[in-house]
């Protein structure tokens, strides 16, 4: 079933709120000063992932949940930044190696299923040949961790793909399913990914476009429908 709202996707750290307006990150990673407004802004997103027991009603309810062992009713499933490779607040989130973690979550929609893409024979022609064989093999050598929220980061552009070099995506290549649906649970946070950019090319507007991949995910780069668009300048 679609969701009109269904894959809308939101990126962390935001631009200044002077400028609601700019999709762009730009800093640069030799100057502290110069990105401690972006690791800050992170520090402040990821707070309650950090302290979930002094979130209003976590602690008590928190699961540790897998692929074949997803939340009883009345928990929720706990989110782990620790899990995250270079994308920590020990590590400044890779700033200051001018090599940036970004952070994509999805839209909460109350009571939403994604339809996994969970079997390579039926993979939509437009996705990415780089998802696809990485589905395949997770498809022969990991069963169990396929029904999952697949994401994708590229270059928006045949400039932008040669300029935004390689990405990895921490702790896994997606949302897994075992966080949906969302039903309101008190203390419910939503799960992350984060984008490690390795070795962008310094000096240059980079433009990215980042996709969620489920079948009731529709995609619509004008109304930002399944995908998400932001900017990397670093000098």
């Amino acid at each position: 079933m679609f969701y009109s709202d269904a894959g809308r996707l939101g990126f962390r750290p935001l631009p200044s709120e002077d400028n609601v307006e700019s999709t762009l990150i730009w800093y640069k990673g030799t100057d502290e000063k110069n990105y401690k407004m972006w690791t800050d802004a992170l520090d402040e997103f990821l707070e309650d992932y950090r302290t979930p027991g002094q979130v209003s009603g976590r602690g008590q309810n928190i699961y540790n949940c897998e692929y074949n062992n997803p939340p009883p009713k009345g928990m929720v499933c706990d989110v782990d930044i620790k899990q995250y490779g270079p994308c920590t607040l020990e590590n400044h989130y890779n700033y200051h190696k001018s090599a940036p973690c970004i952070f994509l979550k999805l839209n909460k929609i109350f009571g939403w299923v994604p339809e996994f893409y969970n079997d390579s024979s039926s993979l939509p022609n437009n996705m990415p040949n780089e998802l696809k064989e990485y589905i395949k093999e997770k498809e022969q050598k990991e069963q169990h961790t396929m029904n999952t929220v697949w994401v994708t980061c590229e270059g928006e552009n045949a400039a932008d793909i040669e300029n935004v070099g390689q990405i990895q995506y921490y702790p896994r290549r997606g949302f897994p399913g075992y966080y949906y649906p969302y039903e309101n649970s008190e203390g419910y946070l939503s799960p992350l990914v984060a984008v490690h950019f390795e070795r962008p090319v310094r000096g240059i507007i980079i433009n990215v476009e980042c996709k969620a991949w489920a079948r009731n995910i529709k995609h619509d780069r004008h109304e930002r429908l399944g995908s998400v668009h932001f900017e990397l300048m670093i000098d």
